[in-house]
């Protein structure tokens, strides 16, 4: 069985490699709260109740009790809110800080601030000995990813110490939040160093739901430009349903696998497996269900490295590409409008018309003629597919694959008038594509007789 393993790993990095290629961009990662169980034996969701279940006296009866008489974790977050507001206003004012005991602090703020404490205090982990201990060399394959951004509903900092380089967004900050940057850890259900971000309680869901369809507009650009990487929930977690239901008639609006998004879930025993999942179908409601790529693993090294990103991505800090980008958007949205600063117009319309021109001067290309490669060859995959009326890469995809079939030339396996490789680095390269390769595939979509000039 180890040999089939063996050849699932190789099919699903090959998979991986295609993905990042063709989309050309770093990949986002959904994260939840299976990570920090695994790498410092943080709680999951009914682990923390049943933990702050033990600290509140008022909650006198096993935490079972709680569980049977309410109908969801989220009723049961609602009722020890309530717990510990009375708790905190008796016999347990001590245990909290005298300046959460005025009337413009809401109810909940008590059990906020003890489900706070809990992560930062009770089982907050020396990270250290976790970098160094039997998870070291697969955290070192993670931090290699280096993801466009991380999206997560954890409320621990587990990962603001893994991407030291990256900055936290917290709570409502993230409807505020300038899209176009790069190095982000979004926390979308907030975390334990704001506890009033902290969303617990069936009216911190209530509220989140109201707001969550702009979140998910936002996102939106996310989900449907990179690479989306879910660690560290099963299949059933609500939170993927929730934002897997806003989003799937865009993606995916004849039922098709969406070929951008996978869902990697451990298992023990997956070496010893006769089948290997490589697609999952997750049921968001009742009616309706959505298809992503799967990958199991006993250990997530090879497939942190497989979503690794280039040399010439790894050596940009995240904070000095954060300042470039946030002075861009500062320089369009405000001086440029305002006429604060000098501007050259002839020399900025010539950067932002010219694929590659904003990147040579910031200075960030490793090409050694990135002018004349871009003129040539100034699309990814992406591009060329919503150049014919596609939403994903996949489909032009399917068209050069077809080529392939028809006259036996796969475009992408040399460089031609089509096609060029360009090495990013030592070992990954990024694809390009012509306008000829989209007038051909443009033949090949509708049928036509074509011939293919290599």
């Amino acid at each position: 069985m180890e040999g089939n393993f063996e050849k699932y790993k190789e099919d699903m990095t090959d998979d991986i490699a295609t993905c990042l290629d063709s989309m050309g961009v770093q990949p986002i990662l959904f994260v939840g709260s299976g990570m920090s169980q695994r790498y410092f034996g943080g709680p999951n969701w009914d682990d923390l109740l049943k933990a702050l279940a033990e600290q509140c006296p008022i909650l006198d009866k096993s935490y079972a009790y709680y569980k049977q008489k309410n109908n969801s974790l989220i009723e049961v977050g609602a009722e020890f809110s309530e717990a510990y507001r009375e708790w905190a206003w008796g016999e347990g004012n001590d245990q909290f800080p005298e300046e959460l005991f005025t009337d413009s602090q809401p109810p909940d703020i008590y059990f906020k601030h003890k489900v706070s404490e809990y992560f930062e205090k009770v089982i907050k982990p020396d990270f250290d000995q976790v970098f160094a201990g039997d998870f070291s060399e697969e955290i070192e394959a993670l931090k290699g990813i280096r993801p466009h951004a991380l999206i997560t509903t954890n409320y621990d900092r587990f990962f603001e110490q893994v991407f030291s380089d990256y900055s936290s967004i917290i709570g409502q900050s993230i409807l505020k939040a300038n899209y176009t940057d790069v190095g982000e850890i979004l926390k979308i259900h907030g975390c334990s160093s704001e506890p009033e971000s902290i969303v617990i309680t069936s009216s911190d869901y209530e509220d989140f739901k109201a707001k969550k369809k702009y979140l998910s507009a936002k996102l939106l650009t996310f989900f449907a430009e990179h690479p989306l990487v879910f660690l560290g929930y099963s299949a059933e977690d609500p939170n993927i349903r929730s934002i897997l239901s806003d989003i799937d008639e865009i993606l995916s609006p004849d039922n098709d696998l969406i070929p951008n998004i996978y869902i990697v879930e451990w298992n023990k025993n997956v070496s010893n497996m006769t089948s290997y999942p490589r697609e999952k179908l997750i049921a968001i409601d009742h009616e309706r269900s959505v298809r992503v790529k799967s990958i199991v693993a006993d250990d997530f090294t090879w497939v942190y490295q497989a979503f690794g990103s280039s040399d010439a991505i790894t050596a940009i800090n995240p904070k000095i590409l954060r300042a470039l980008l946030a002075r861009t958007y500062s320089l369009v949205r405000h001086d440029i409008p305002k006429r604060t600063v000098e501007v050259n117009y002839q020399t900025l319309e010539h950067a932002v018309s010219e694929e590659g021109q904003l990147a040579k001067l910031y200075g960030i290309t490793t090409l050694d003629d990135p002018t004349a490669v871009n003129a040539m060859y100034p699309f990814s995959l992406t591009q060329v597919a919503k150049s014919l009326g596609y939403k994903s890469w996949h489909h032009a995809n399917q068209l050069i694959m077809i080529v392939e079939q028809d006259k036996g030339v796969n475009i992408k396996q040399s460089d031609n008038k089509y096609h060029v490789a360009i090495m990013a680095g030592q070992v990954m390269q990024t694809h390009k594509y012509s306008q000829a390769a989209i007038d051909l595939l443009e033949l090949v979509k509708a049928g036509e007789d074509y011939e293919v000039q290599v």
